[in-house]
């Protein structure tokens, strides 16, 4: 049975929370999260815990990886058909971040509503008078619809916070209309799409939402809609959304993530004002970090232990996972 100290390989820096939690691990950290670095430097790791994405072959080169940990929710960093393949645990920290980007959407509802990034812009580079005349267009949140495409715990936190904060009207999309929240009123997306003044994207990227908000949905908006997106890039048609900000036939957009990632610096996303641009950080707060490393180092230490994780990703895999921890000699 191997007695040394395991390795833990992490694609990013964690909170220091988490290093107290592995502190008797060897702790390694990449030295940049590329796919290449990645491939060259999880070498004998026995863990890594996610942070960005990973090469559909970084199991062939982590051969002796026993656990993989998603600092977050979403899986799609992780290609996990290959990890159950490989016999190797997946565990991920769900709902955590629920509240960070729930208000980060609301802060993004009102910076549209009110126009205060433009404001503060205008103010800054021009004048008093101009910035003070895009009061002119300003609008309240109270009475207006928003409509939430994806209700687990982060769709239900938002819809929380503008019903009972703001007054709001909510709907929901999903595909259980059945299991939503008492206040949020279930739609078909197309209704959804005709009928709110706000629409935010907060499901999963998958098979089914990727490209869900295309062309022709675009085009059922409201004139003065404003959409945020904390889901994923590809779950609206990006150039079908800069043709609609551009020509002005919808209020406006809000966006955390993107297509390609980092954003482009051609982008024509970055020369549009009613873009209001972010970089893949609504989940991220001081709290939300911090928690997020508490669990991804307590479920790495679990797997490594031979337990497992108490939010596992592939179960059916645990059997193969004990095999390879023989094979490895654990």
């Amino acid at each position: 049975m191997s007695m040394a100290k395991p390795k833990v390989f992490l694609t990013n820096p964690i909170d220091r929370v988490g290093y107290e939690i592995l502190k008797d691990a060897d702790i390694v950290t990449a030295s940049d999260p590329s796919p290449a670095t990645l491939r060259e430097e999880i070498g004998d790791a026995d863990a890594i815990i996610v942070r960005a994405n990973l090469p559909a072959d970084i199991f062939e080169h982590g051969r002796r990886l026993r656990a993989c940990v998603r600092h977050r929710s979403g899986l799609d960093m992780i290609p996990v058909d290959a990890a159950t393949a490989q016999g190797i645990p997946v565990a991920n920290v769900p709902a955590v971040n629920a509240n960070a980007v729930a208000e980060y959407v609301v802060a993004q509802m009102l910076l549209g509503a009110r126009r205060l990034h433009r404001v503060d812009s205008v103010h800054r580079n021009e004048s008093w008078a101009a910035a003070r005349k895009l009061a002119d267009e300003a609008t309240e949140l109270r009475g207006k619809r928003a409509g939430i495409v994806g209700v687990g715990a982060i769709g239900t936190r938002i819809a929380e916070i503008l019903h009972h904060g703001f007054g709001m009207q909510v709907l929901g999309h999903q595909r259980r209309l059945n299991a939503l929240p008492a206040f949020v009123t279930g739609m078909a997306l197309d209704e959804l799409l005709r009928s709110a003044d706000y629409v935010v994207l907060a499901c999963p990227l998958t098979p089914e939402t990727r490209g869900l908000l295309d062309a022709r949905r675009i085009a059922l908006l409201k004139k003065h809609a404003f959409i945020v997106n904390v889901s994923r890039g590809p779950v609206l048609d990006e150039a079908a959304l800069v043709a609609a900000l551009r020509e002005r036939r919808i209020g406006g957009a809000a966006l955390d993530v993107y297509v390609t990632q980092p954003l482009p610096r051609d982008s024509e996303l970055l020369r549009l004002d009613n873009a209001i641009l972010s970089t893949h950080l609504a989940g991220l707060s001081a709290e939300s970090v911090q928690a997020m490393s508490r669990i991804a180092s307590e479920e790495t230490l679990r797997i490594l232990a031979g337990d497992k994780p108490l939010n596992f990703c592939n179960p059916e895999v645990w059997e193969k996972s004990l095999a390879r921890r023989k094979q490895l000699g654990f």
